[in-house]
This record gives C-alpha cells, sequence and structure tokens, in this order.
C-alpha cells in the first residue's frame, strides 16, 4: 500500500465522527421518562419485539482488558483530549470519538450533536449491558441487534497500522466482546461481527469462528475496493459468501457508507443542515447495494444468502425495484447477460430492509414491498434514534395491520434473518 493511501485510510476513522459533532453544545431535550417508556403497549402483546438496528458502544476496556500480554500496550484505549473530548487512540494514532451517544445518563435527550463529549456522560446501556436490558425493558423491546459505535474497527484504520496480526486481533477482539455480551444478555444482545477483509486467510478463519460461536451476522463493507480490498465478483470473498450461504449467516450492509453524501450536500451549510441532508442520501443510496447484488449474479450462485439493508428505510424500494425492472430489460436484452430471477424476486428471496421514522412507508407499502421482508429498527442511541417514545410508533405504523403482520415485522422476519430462538 502507498503511503498517501496508508494515510487516507488512516484517516477514516477519525473522521467516522465529525468534530463539530461531539464538541460541547446542543440543546437538550427533557424527557418524561416515567411516561414515555411503560413497557410492550397492549396492542403488541405476544410479541418478542426484535430491534434491527442499534449501537453497542465500544467500552473503555474493551481492548485492553482481553489484549494479550504482547499486545497491551498497543491495542485501542480511550484518552480524554485537552478539549475534554474522550477519543478512541491506537499508540498516538488518533481513532476517532467513541460514537454516537445522544442519550444522557439521566435519560434526557441531546439535539444537534452526535454524541456527549464524554462517555460518562451518556446513559450508561450504550456500553453496559445491564443498563441495556433494563431501558430495552422499559421501552418493549426484547433484543437488540447491534453495530459497532465508534471508528475504531473501521477497516482502512486498521489496514495502516503496518502490524497485520495487530490488526486482526483486534477484530477477534471486538468478536470475543460481542460473543460474551450475547451470552451476557441471556441471547438479547446480538453485536454483528467484523471481519478483517483485507487478509483472506484470516477472514474466512475468522467467520467460521464467529459462525461456530453462535453469532449472529457480519456487517461487510458495500464496495471493498474503497479499501483496496478485491470486490465480491473476485475469488477473495467465495469461502465466506459460501459459508454464508450454507449456514443462514446474514450479512448486513449498515447504511451505504460507499456514497460519499459531502459531495451533493451544498457548501456552506452549518453542521446541523449537514446532518438533516446526510442520512437521506445514505438511505437512497442502498438503491446501489440492491442493483449490484441483483446484477452480479451471485445471488444465482448463493442462491440462500439474506442480506440485510440496514438503516435504509422502506418507501424507497418500490422505487428502485421498479427502476431497476425497467432497466434489467431495457439495458440487459442479451438472454446470456441476463440474470436468473427479476428484481422484485430478488428482493422477496434475498433481501430485507429496515424502517424506524416512517409511518407513510409502514402504514401504505406494506403489500408493496412484501411483510416478509420488512424490519423494524430504532438506532438507538444515535440522534435520529426513535427514543424515547418506542412503542406509540410502532402502535402508528403498525397499528392498522393484523396481529399476523405485526407478528412478522417485529418478531418473525428478525428470527428469520438473524437465526434467532424467539
Amino acid at each position: 500500500m502507498a503511503d498517501a493511501d496508508a494515510k487516507e485510510l488512516a484517516e477514516t476513522a477519525k473522521m467516522y465522527w465529525a468534530a463539530e459533532g461531539y464538541t460541547p453544545g446542543g440543546t437538550i431535550r427533557e424527557v418524561d421518562y416515567s411516561t414515555q417508556n411503560g413497557g410492550l403497549h397492549p396492542l403488541l402483546e405476544g410479541i418478542k419485539i426484535v430491534d434491527c438496528d442499534t449501537h453497542f458502544t465500544e467500552a473503555p476496556d474493551l481492548f485492553t482488558s482481553r489484549a494479550p500480554a504482547k499486545y497491551k500496550d498497543k491495542v485501542p484505549y480511550l484518552r480524554r483530549d485537552t478539549d475534554g473530548v474522550d477519543r478512541w487512540y491506537i499508540g498516538e494514532r488518533n481513532c476517532g470519538s467513541t460514537g454516537g451517544n445522544v442519550i444522557r445518563k439521566d435519560y434526557n435527550k441531546l439535539l444537534g450533536k452526535l454524541a456527549f463529549p464524554t462517555l460518562e456522560e451518556s446513559f450508561p446501556g450504550a456500553y453496559q449491558v445491564k443498563p441495556r436490558l433494563k431501558i430495552m425493558d422499559d421501552m418493549g423491546v426484547w433484543a437488540h441487534i447491534c453495530f459497532q459505535n465508534s471508528g475504531v474497527t473501521q477497516p482502512g484504520m486498521l489496514m495502516s497500522l503496518g502490524d497485520n496480526d495487530l490488526a486482526i486481533d483486534i477484530l477477534r477482539i471486538f468478536n470475543d466482546a460481542s460473543m460474551e455480551y450475547q451470552e451476557e444478555s441471556g441471547q438479547r444482545i446480538f453485536n454483528m461481527a467484523h471481519l478483517p477483509y483485507w487478509d483472506k486467510a484470516a477472514m474466512n478463519a475468522e467467520a467460521r469462528r464467529c459462525i461456530d460461536r453462535g453469532m449472529k451476522g457480519f456487517v461487510l463493507p458495500d464496495k471493498p475496493e474503497m479499501f483496496g480490498i478485491p470486490g465480491y465478483m473476485t475469488d477473495h470473498w467465495a469461502d465466506v459468501l459460501e459459508m454464508c450461504n450454507e449456514t443462514g449467516m446474514s450479512i448486513n450492509f449498515h447504511i451505504n457508507a460507499a456514497i460519499d453524501p459531502g459531495t451533493v450536500i451544498w457548501d456552506g451549510f452549518t453542521f446541523q443542515k449537514r446532518l438533516t441532508i446526510q442520512p437521506i442520501m445514505h438511505s437512497l443510496a442502498c438503491a446501489a447495494t440492491l442493483g449490484n447484488w441483483m446484477v452480479s449474479g451471485l445471488l444465482d450462485r448463493y442462491p440462500k444468502l439474506k442480506i440485510g439493508l440496514i438503516e435504509a428505510g422502506m418507501g424507497w424500494v418500490p422505487f428502485a425495484l421498479e427502476m431497476l425492472e425497467h432497466q434489467f430489460d431495457e439495458m440487459l436484452p442479451d438472454p446470456a447477460s441476463l440474470p436468473d430471477k427479476r428484481p422484485w424476486e430478488y428482493f422477496r428471496s434475498n433481501f430485507w430492509t429496515t424502517f424506524w421514522f416512517e409511518k407513510l412507508g409502514p402504514k401504505t407499502q406494506i403489500d408493496v414491498v412484501g411483510a416478509d421482508n420488512i424490519l423494524f429498527e430504532t438506532d438507538f442511541p444515535h440522534p435520529t434514534s426513535l427514543y424515547p417514545d418506542v412503542q406509540s410508533h410502532i402502535v402508528e405504523a403498525l397499528g392498522d395491520q393484523p396481529f399476523e403482520v405485526r407478528k412478522k415485522i417485529l418478531q418473525d422476519n428478525p428470527a428469520r434473518l438473524y437465526n434467532l430462538a424467539l
């Protein structure tokens, strides 16, 4: 890897959360916690709600407490900088903030920022199992599917360390901690596993270990080529895809990180205005993920792949699939170049998508998108999360649906995608 490329990759974790997002400031929304978090709504009795997009923040001692002796002084550690902000470091390398934590320990919510400056200001359930389970019970949610929160496990940072064994061990430690959380929570908190994508042999070995140890899914990069890693059309990924095809292990694309919204957002906007537009671009860009997999032929080679489009939304799905249907006809006229199925067929057999803030989609599009392919999420504890009043939103979005449809979206679909014993 060229020095310039390594430097650019090293910045990816550091920029994972823009500096303006976690310096002091923002506005506190007062939350009447006792009235807005009363457990499961009567309309949802009999359903174990699975929240399919949450974030479990990396605990301050996650790496240092689990590292082998030879890496005790080399693994990531949390440090409070002179500006009062907690950041991850590897040696003296700044790896960025602790991630999005806008729920304060007094249960109030921070607006206009991505996180509180310090982890101790945040609600302990952001990074501890017992208080996390308590707030899940209060929100009426049975299980959390979790993704990383900080940028410390980002491949760009790890690939640029110049120590491949250390980089691989950092991800193994993250996965070990995730396995512990899963066990400690009584199979209610499920972190998605990370893989050392850049090292095929290590990636295959870690994938097999995670599957054998009962983890529920991998989070994969939308476009590996961005990191100098061979793409999905190469043999580099064949073993992992075959493992997932054989075992039912899910693969997850958490929004579309291959698209840089900064290239389409106007210059001169404040931080808050940029963050208003950015999530829209990530969600719409999931159409590219959908299209890439459908035209690739990989879903014909691995027909049992289960793909989660996470923090994606659902309202864009009919438009994207209708356009793909049109493009299949107009741009793939040669029968030899056509995939085995049509876009809607692939979506029905291989994809799941999540909704959270939406009301129009769940009220009007379930029959179109397909009740079997929709998941629910809150994005807890991120700025766009549904917290605090999760149950009221679910009831408003799904209350007009038959009980069987509500149960399918909130419990049965995630159980099928993530192999949950509910």
